[in-house]
């Protein structure tokens, strides 16, 4: 079986599946559980000055049958004390002691409170400190969480000053709520972070009950955003991951999160630059066996392809995560029919129809039958009838040779900037 192991910014793990920091992790009870599952780390949940949370705090978005397609919450960092989550880390790394434990923390923008805070849990045996600067709700409004992480500036300074005293690797946990996530990561490797870790949630509202007129959720008749995980906001995560590995100047490791519900999920996020995952929503929804089946997968999927370690497979689809302006005009695919499998749900020539080219035809064979045809003299490739159709592999995508060599829209702007100087040259 293949090496699970892995090493983020020197934090040892016998795998790269870490609870993220969240009420699957509000407690020592939890956390042990958890480990006995196979979990290879866990993030405690947030610590700091302890807060009232408020009843009732989560929401669900479902879609088309599927439960818990997207995850709400209003619950803030711990409402236990200190003192008594850091006997519990205690107590719980000297039972675990090669499983990772990274306390996740956050406190008033003051270097005296970021030297205080990390003192005191270094000293019960953590393993890495993450510093929450992506909590888009409640602790926003008091200056820390997500306000905190869309000011570069203080990503950089608070990262700085819990670096003065750390012993431990430092972990900065990024807010996906700003225009562009790369810039508070460079602002975090300034301030000597470690490695970063992304995304925390989403300023969202999970909805209005169209009957009452209340938020969902709601706290006595008022609601407020929450944030916004779960599998449907896999993609915005994996674009944040997928941004910041490819940047030069992001050279930390980085540990991914964001709708990561399956060991295939694990895979994207990792191809795409993340040392390891951190889970949350899944284990809310599943409860923490489910860790078993990822594992299972993801050493079924290594030794499928003859990779002896997990850290191989770190980092390699970035290579091909570009700009548009750097894509290939002259490439092109076209949709094909199988007329043996197809059901002629006419899906997708009402989608093309309507939406599309307008180059699906309805045709009918000799007999009388009808059947689905893709002219694919007019077809763009846009992929949208593959997308609707019903049926695993009805519709294939097809590459078609192209008469011209590769262009790219950057070249075709520089051959052209180059074409007008000569024509001024020649005119002078």
């Amino acid at each position: 079986m293949a090496d699970l192991r892995i090493n983020l910014a020197g934090i040892q793990s016998p795998n790269p599946f870490w609870l993220a920091s969240a009420p699957p992790t509000n407690s020592g009870y939890q956390v042990q559980r958890a480990f006995e599952a196979g979990w290879g780390g866990a993030v405690w949940k947030t610590l700091g000055d302890p807060i009232l949370n408020v009843s009732s705090r989560f929401a669900a978005v479902s879609f088309n049958g599927q439960r818990v397609a997207g995850f709400n919450n209003i619950e803030l960092i711990t409402d236990r004390p200190l003192e008594v989550n850091l006997k519990e880390i205690y107590e719980t790394k000297k039972r675990f002691p090669n499983h990772a434990i990274i306390a996740s923390l956050m406190v008033e923008p003051k270097q005296e409170k970021w030297h205080e805070i990390v003192k005191r849990v270094e000293d019960v045996g953590v393993d890495g400190l993450e510093l929450n600067f992506g909590c888009p709700h409640g602790m926003a409004e008091r200056g820390m969480g997500a306000a905190s992480g869309q000011v570069p500036d203080l990503v950089e300074r608070q990262t700085y000053w819990a670096k003065e005293v750390a012993q431990t690797p430092v972990i900065v946990k990024l807010t996906p709520n700003i225009t562009d996530i790369t810039v508070t990561a460079e602002a975090a490797v300034q301030g000597g972070a470690d490695a970063v870790s992304m995304i925390n949630t989403i300023n969202s509202l999970a909805g209005v009950d169209i009957d009452s007129w209340n938020t969902i959720p709601h706290v006595g008749g008022k609601g407020a955003h929450g944030g916004y995980c779960g599998p449907a906001v896999k993609p915005i995560a994996l674009n944040m991951v997928g941004e910041c590995a490819r940047n030069s100047r992001i050279n930390v490791p980085i540990s991914g999160m964001g709708g990561v519900s399956n060991w295939r999920d694990a895979v994207e996020f990792m191809l795409m630059g993340a040392t390891g995952v951190q889970i949350c929503t899944a284990a809310m929804h599943h409860g923490f066996r489910i860790v078993e089946d990822m594992i299972d997968g993801l050493n079924t999927y290594l030794d499928e392809r003859g990779i002896e370690s997990v850290s191989e497979i770190v980092g390699g689809a970035v290579p091909k995560y570009s700009d548009w302006g750097d894509l290939d005009l002259n490439y092109k695919v076209v949709a094909r029919i199988n007329t043996e499998t197809c059901i002629n749900c006419n899906k997708c020539h009402i989608a093309c129809e309507d939406t599309s080219h307008q180059c699906i035809d309805m045709l009918k064979d000799p007999s009388g039958k009808s059947y689905l045809k893709v002219r694919e003299e007019d077809c763009v490739g846009c992929n949208l009838c593959s997308i609707v159709c019903p049926v695993d592999d009805a519709i294939s995508m097809i590459e078609v040779a192209s008469e011209h060599p590769p262009m790219t829209w950057n070249e075709r702007q520089t051959a052209l900037a180059k074409t007008s100087q000569c024509e001024i040259d020649v005119l002078k």
